[in-house]
């Protein structure tokens, strides 16, 4: 299933459809690892359009001030391997994947673009595919994914599950 996945999906240049995904969102996770190989996870808020595709390989987001312990920035300029997990939680959720490597900037012309910048990061995709949105939950309704397991109902099954380039991998359900 995941080889026919990054089969049918997965890319390294962006499209105007993730331009525009991206563009709209005020946050996303990123999660970095130590030259070690651990992991950490990491928060990134900021106004709708902090993060920006600015090329077909290359998207770029400021660092604003933070808790002191610079674990993502640090991480980077150790180890530039990085993922980023973009979602929108309302009414039609959506996930995009990207991982690829970052470099940070802190004399970046860029960072004047961005009120309190202290540095700019900036990421060319190694591994950019959507993400199935299923168990996201409805923030903006207070509701919760239609998908979640629920022993009085049938499952619901995604719509992916039924396409003719997937048939013939999806795994069965196991209760």
């Amino acid at each position: 299933m995941a080889d026919r996945l990054v089969e049918q999906y997965n890319r390294t240049q962006f499209d105007e459809t993730d331009v525009s995904f991206v563009g709209q969102l005020p946050f996303f996770f990123l999660a970095t690892s130590t030259p070690e190989g651990q992991p950490d996870c990491s928060f990134k808020g900021g106004p709708p359009g902090f993060v920006r595709i600015t090329g077909p390989d290359c998207l770029v987001f400021p660092d604003y001030d933070g808790n002191g312990m610079f674990k993502s920035l640090g991480n980077i300029m150790s180890n530039p391997n990085v993922g980023l997990l973009f979602i929108a939680m309302g009414d039609t959720p959506r996930r995009l994947r990207v991982n690829g490597t970052a470099v940070v900037d802190l004399e970046s012309p860029l960072i004047h673009d961005f009120d309190g910048a202290q540095a700019i990061v900036q990421v060319t995709p190694r591994h950019i595919f959507p993400n199935c949105p299923r168990y996201i939950p409805d923030l903006e309704n207070g509701k919760p994914s239609r998908y979640l397991p629920d022993d009085n109902e049938p499952p619901v099954e995604p719509a992916w599950k039924g396409y003719e380039q997937f048939k013939d991998v999806v795994p069965r359900r196991r209760r």
